[in-house]
């Protein structure tokens, strides 16, 4: 109920009560059509009756209108004169039931029932509540200036805000540019100067590779010489196996010889020249040894059998002896490694030349013309970023001052001041909190996670007062239902507080709250009391 409304009760039930003549059951609104001494025309039209069939206990007219007083039609109604309370309308049918339900007696004229004539207690009981309501609403709507005015200057400084934060961004993006110039200007000599550092760096390492490359080979040819004639021939290359061209397992002189460069011998120059071809598949004499040492050697198979595959219809199954029991190699792993936790395997060419990598040590630091370069270049790139996450946030600031500065908080910006505000209501199971134009949520009192029921969708009251329902909208989805959604009415009252929470369908919630944004201004006396009607 709007505070006119409080207003207008409060003056129509303190009025004092002048009854106007008319027939029983008769509203003040109707008087008119029941002169008496006149023929009686039913308010529906549908016929015309002398006014002594008025109030005969027998229905005469459709609509039950010659019968205001009675209970003859059953689609009649009986009104209540109720002096010194409120008038109302009952149905015909209550008319002498034995039952009182106007609080003036005068629907039990006949019944016999004792009735006793409460208006007068209750309309003093109603005119001290809606006293209360009235000045609640007055006091509501002062408040609701003071919030006019705060929001009026709220508004402005946020513009003012505004077109400070305006202006100071493009200070702050001259200044990104310009570190962005002084950050670009500073990277280049920095970029040229590292690439000079790297490029030494590799032609250090090439020469340092080369040096191992040719200290490798000198340690190769005297690995191959085994005769030391200072001279590596065809059939020392095939002692290498590894070495054959096409890894068939049959490295023929043919393919030695041709390893060699068409020679039967090459010295130490001439070995030079097929380095290339060998050192990558070369396997050190050493390696082996070592590997030896540390691995029992397998069984030795004729030369035939490693070079001469054999069909499988020639194949013969291993003896069962010759297999080694799984739990043996198990037994002879562990002796093994119990002897000694750091055997490795024989090392491979990857992991040699792997090793020759890491011989050959990191990057040297920069020289010190090279590290104030990277230092300076550096000092520029922090200046640059710390200048660009200024002008991120300021342009955050701007967006969320615009989005305030347009928002629509009531046509005078009175609901403005419950932005970025919440409020919460618990019950015994749970706590309702309400942040206006952000979202509502539910959280159980006892733990347990919050649930989102609704996000601010928009005003939603009705076209004379749309400003009187909230809606909130795209919840946490209900389990195989829809999505959570909230209506909120608002009503007049001193204090901003939610009041009380409800789910009157599944998924969907219902939330009082009351705020002096919503109160509107009471009428005047003189207002009030024109047009008022007589009893």
């Amino acid at each position: 109920m709007m505070p006119c409304q409080y207003l207008l009760l409060l003056l129509s039930v303190g009025v004092s009560a002048v009854e106007v003549q008319r027939p029983r059951g008769v509203p003040l609104s109707k008087r008119q059509f029941y002169e008496e001494g006149k023929p009686f025309t039913c308010l529906d039209g549908s016929r015309t009756i002398s006014f002594d069939r008025v109030n005969d206990d027998y229905c005469d007219c459709q609509d039950g209108s010659d019968e205001p007083g009675t209970a003859a039609c059953p689609n009649g109604s009986f009104h209540c004169t109720n002096a010194g309370y409120r008038p109302g309308f009952i149905p015909s049918s209550r008319i002498n039931d034995g039952i009182c339900d106007c609080c003036d007696t005068t629907d039990e004229y006949n019944s016999g029932a004792a009735c006793q004539n409460t208006c007068r207690e209750m309309g003093r009981k109603e005119r001290e509540s809606l006293q209360k309501m009235a000045e609640i609403a007055k006091e509501g709507f002062l408040l609701k200036q003071q919030l006019i005015q705060e929001a009026k200057r709220g508004l402005e400084d946020k513009k003012a805000k505004h077109a400070e934060v305006q202006a100071s961004k493009k200070e702050l993006e001259d200044k990104v540019e310009a570190l962005r110039t002084v950050k670009e200007t500073a990277e280049q000599p920095e970029k040229e100067a590292k690439e000079r550092h790297l490029k030494a760096w590799e032609e250090q390492k090439a020469v340092l590779q080369m040096e191992k490359d040719k200290a490798r080979m000198a340690e190769v040819f005297l690995e191959l010489d085994d005769d030391a004639d200072g001279f590596v021939s065809v059939a020392e290359l095939q002692s290498h196996s590894e070495l054959d061209p096409d890894s068939d397992a049959s490295f023929t002189e043919a393919e030695a010889l041709g390893l060699l460069g068409g020679v039967d011998k090459v010295d130490t120059v001439a070995f030079e020249s097929i380095w290339n071809n060998i050192k990558d598949k070369y396997i050190s004499e050493l390696s082996w040894h070592q590997a030896s040492a540390d691995t029992p050697a397998p069984a030795e198979t004729p030369q035939e059998e490693i070079r001469e595959p054999v069909s499988d219809n020639d194949s013969e199954p291993y003896p069962e002896d010759d297999i080694p029991d799984e739990e043996e190699d198990d037994d002879e792993e562990d002796e093994d490694d119990d002897q000694d936790e750091d055997y490795k395997s024989p090392p491979t060419m990857q992991t040699q030349e792997k090793k020759d990598d890491d011989d050959e040590g990191t990057m040297p630091p920069y020289d010190e013309e090279t590290q104030g370069l990277i230092d300076a270049a550096q000092k520029a790139r922090d200046a640059f970023d710390e200048a660009e996450r200024a002008l991120r946030e300021v342009d955050d600031q701007i967006k969320n001052l615009e989005k305030e500065i347009s928002f629509d908080f009531g046509p005078n910006a009175e609901f403005a001041y419950l932005y970025s505000q919440c409020y919460e209501l618990t019950t015994s199971e749970y706590i309702y909190r309400l942040c206006p134009f952000n979202r509502v949520s539910q959280k159980p009192k006892y733990g347990g996670s919050e649930t989102n029921l609704g996000t601010w969708g928009q005003w939603a009251g009705p076209e004379d007062n749309i400003y009187s329902v909230m809606k909130y909208e795209h919840g946490t989805g209900c389990w195989q239902g829809p999505n959570r959604s909230t209506t909120i009415k608002l009503t007049c009252g001193k204090e901003t507080v939610v009041t009380s929470t409800s789910e009157p369908s599944r998924c969907e919630y219902l939330m009082e709250f009351t705020s002096p944004a919503v109160c509107q201004e009471p009428p005047s006396l003189d207002e009030a009391l024109h047009g008022h009607e007589e009893l």
